[in-house]
């Protein structure tokens, strides 16, 4: 797919990686040249998607998950959870792909029985 701005935009939006106001894209995960690999790479928008939420994926680090202040305490999302997270939205988009293209993954299996000839 040949990349555009309308469609980096669009991706962007999909792997909640927008811009921050007065930052650039090197405030994010994806620079628009690894934007645009992706929109060439994939055949739609969701496939795209699907590979750039797999790539969140894989760039997840574990950090702190808890700490505590006085008497005041904090719990930050687990690295399981982000993870899981990230997966389920690459998967969301590859099933949004396929139903794009006419692709049923459910599938059904027709059994016809010849007729009895005399």
């Amino acid at each position: 797919m040949e990349p555009t701005n309308a469609l980096r935009s669009r991706l962007r939006k999909l792997l909640n990686e927008v811009i921050p106001n007065g930052g650039t894209e090197a405030d994010t995960n994806f620079l628009d040249s690894e934007i645009d690999l992706l929109l060439e790479e994939a055949d739609t928008l969701y496939g795209a998607a699907s590979l750039g939420w797999m790539e969140k994926a894989g760039l997840l680090q574990g950090d702190i998950e808890g700490y505590s202040s006085g008497t005041e305490k904090y719990d930050l999302t687990s690295l399981k959870d982000r993870l899981s997270h990230a997966l389920a939205m690459a998967k969301q988009y590859s099933d949004m792909e396929a139903a794009a293209a006419g692709k049923d993954s459910s599938g059904f299996m027709i059994r016809v029985c010849p007729p009895e000839v005399l």
